[in-house]
């Protein structure tokens, strides 16, 4: 079964391209991928996979050729809050595939934010016309309910996916602390001054290592390189490309400190104690699901639990390095069943794909 693979994919950004790294662990072996890519070549060649351009129709129209499924890859893919044209690339990907009257699975999606009508009407509709929907978590699947879409709920299929050691990295001075920050209109060139000398101080006070992780190198090295100059002690820049190894850095980490949401998942997965930036709510709710603590970006809480709230943005730098000493400190892992649990658990969106992509 020829199967097309899309979502934003082949563009520079860790945690999508480790939610194609677990789709394609997931497959059904009788699965024939076939990836749009932003960057073709590269995206053949890490993952032995048939790739096209995701942005000509040339490209398109070479994958769509003797199709017989389409997937919609894991993230908020239906989302108008950065762009509408989100939206309209992938839901009229996804209404081209139903219309030609191949199965349709949306895997692991995110469901928003939606602020316009036109873009909830499109992704309702879309989500309706599927064979298969799984999503990842309790807020998309309330909105699926709502529209009366049958969906699966599971967690980020990440959680699952095998990790790769990256050579050289055990040599590094431990303890280590891994902080995995992006840019964000929110953070601030004085908040960014405010975090770079709360981290000087919390590495003087515990003597760890700290390793600087850009999950995707145009949004995040940027505010690595300016994280940096701050810190005294042993620090590098980790630049990851391949998503497994991305996740084997966090073997060997005491704690991580994660604004990007797969860090966070990541981190957790390998058995390391988190700490939160949430600006987004899909960060909230891996924080609120094992009770991570951290901080909000936002003026309001995201959190679906009104028990669970994240604090709001320290005023001080003193403040803001004592709440991350007394994490290190006193900060618990997530538990080996909780971790196995959810590992368990992400694997329903593999049920799915073996449940839905049969050959005919």
């Amino acid at each position: 079964m020829r199967v097309v693979l899309c979502g934003y994919y082949g563009m520079g950004n860790g945690g999508d391209e480790a939610l194609l790294a677990a789709l394609l662990q997931m497959l059904p072996a009788h699965a024939v991928p076939v990836v749009l890519s932003g960057n073709p070549a590269e995206t053949a060649e890490r993952y032995q996979v048939e790739a096209y351009s995701r942005q000509s129709l040339s490209g398109l129209w070479a994958a769509f050729k003797g199709a017989q499924a389409f997937v919609w890859g894991g993230g908020s893919l239906m989302q108008d809050a950065t762009s509408a044209a989100n939206p309209v690339y992938y839901g009229g990907l996804m209404l081209l595939a139903q219309m030609m009257g191949l199965k349709t699975v949306a895997w692991a999606q995110g469901i928003g934010p939606l602020k316009r009508g036109w873009t909830r009407h499109l992704t309702r509709k879309t989500l309706l016309q599927c064979t298969g929907v799984t999503l990842r978590d309790r807020a998309s699947a309330a909105q699926a309910a709502n529209w009366r879409v049958r969906a699966w709920l599971a967690p980020d299929p990440v959680w699952a996916l095998a990790s790769k050691p990256v050579e050289g990295l055990a040599d590094f001075p431990a303890p280590r602390v891994a902080v995995a920050l992006r840019s964000h209109p929110w953070l601030t060139a004085s908040r960014l001054s405010q975090l770079g000398e709360a981290l000087a101080n919390f590495q003087t006070a515990t003597s760890t290592s700290i390793w600087l992780v850009p999950f995707q190198a145009s949004k995040d090295l940027p505010v690595a390189e300016a994280i940096q100059p701050y810190l005294k002690g042993p620090n590098q820049i980790l630049s990851v490309s391949n998503p497994k190894q991305l996740k084997g850095i966090f073997r060997g980490v005491e704690m991580a400190i994660a604004m990007r949401l797969h860090a966070l998942i990541m981190a957790a997965a390998e058995g390391c104690r988190c700490f939160a930036l949430s600006y987004d709510p899909k960060v909230t709710y891996v924080a609120e699901d094992l009770d991570i603590p951290g901080w909000e970006m936002a003026p309001t809480t995201a959190a679906t639990d009104a028990d669970f709230a994240l604090a709001s943005w320290p005023e001080t730098v003193a403040q803001m390095t004592q709440t991350l000493l007394r994490q290190y400190a006193d900060g618990l892992p997530a538990s080996p069943d909780q971790i196995q649990s959810r590992v368990d658990r992400a694997l329903m969106h593999q049920e799915l794909l073996n449940q839905f992509l049969v050959n005919s």
